[in-house]
């Protein structure tokens, strides 16, 4: 089994990208590593609300820490967000527009149908 399917994984993953802050997060972490109070600085937020949601982020593995000095540095973890995209591109196959996910349930239902008829 993959660690794809493991779903705690995803599960603290969907949940720390529940928020936007967080997802705010992670973007300006995939551009570059910084500081925590950078982050807090840039977002507005105080220390104590930046460092809760930092915590979630990783216990999601989602980030890094670094400490240089006095100064926490935050790096994204690429692993997490490709654990991530692993799971929604199983789905990949079953991706169109709706009437044709509704079409080929359709003629699912009726080569069901059929068979059991043939029964």
């Amino acid at each position: 089994m993959t660690d794809i399917h493991i779903p705690q994984d995803l599960d603290a993953v969907f949940g720390a990208l529940a928020n936007k802050h967080r997802r705010d997060i992670i973007y300006v972490l995939g551009l570059q590593p910084c500081s925590i109070s950078f982050l807090a600085e840039m977002r507005g937020l105080s220390l104590p609300a930046i460092h809760k949601h930092i915590k979630i982020l990783e216990d999601a593995d989602m980030i890094i820490r670094r400490k240089m000095g006095r100064t926490n540095y935050l790096a994204l973890n690429r692993h997490a967000l490709r654990r991530l995209q692993n799971w929604l591109m199983q789905y990949h196959t079953y991706w169109g527009s709706d009437e044709e996910t509704l079409e080929n349930y359709a003629q699912f239902l009726s080569r069901s149908k059929t068979k059991k008829k043939e029964q």
